[in-house]
């Protein structure tokens, strides 16, 4: 199985702290955040890329989808906080050349006073580990 997520993590999680010293990141589904901003990024499909696989059933190419969702609890500006730190991580994503599917606001069921946002990235990884769009 090719598997990049930590390397991918690693790479995000670093340019974000660097820009928000404060946040938390993680590489696992936050259901209520310990502290704000938060940022959870990963990995929620990682499967054979079909049109490239070997007669032998071997992978060259895995089609990825990674799931970001980005949390804040401010009394005001919650909402622009969430844009600003989603739009940054956008173009780290865009620049490692994945595609971003989706962006947009959901309720946060259990505390309606966390602003959340919700965003989805594919990309196509080689077992070189070269990333490419979709």
């Amino acid at each position: 199985m090719i598997d990049m997520e930590n390397e991918i993590f690693n790479e995000v999680s670093a340019q974000v702290r660097e820009q928000y010293p404060d946040i938390f990141m993680t590489g696992e589904y936050v259901k209520t955040p310990p502290s704000f901003p938060c940022v959870s990024l990963v990995e929620v499909d990682n499967a054979t890329f079909r049109n490239t696989q070997t007669a032998e059933g071997k992978e060259n190419h895995v089609a990825v989808m990674y799931e970001l969702n980005v949390y804040s609890n401010r009394t005001k500006g919650k909402k622009a906080e969430c844009k600003e730190i989603a739009a940054f991580i956008d173009e780290i994503l865009m620049g490692l050349n994945f595609t971003r599917t989706m962006l947009e606001p959901v309720p946060n069921q259990d505390n309606a006073t966390i602003y959340r946002m919700l965003g989805r990235y594919r990309a196509v990884i080689s077992k070189e580990k070269t990333i490419y769009r979709r």
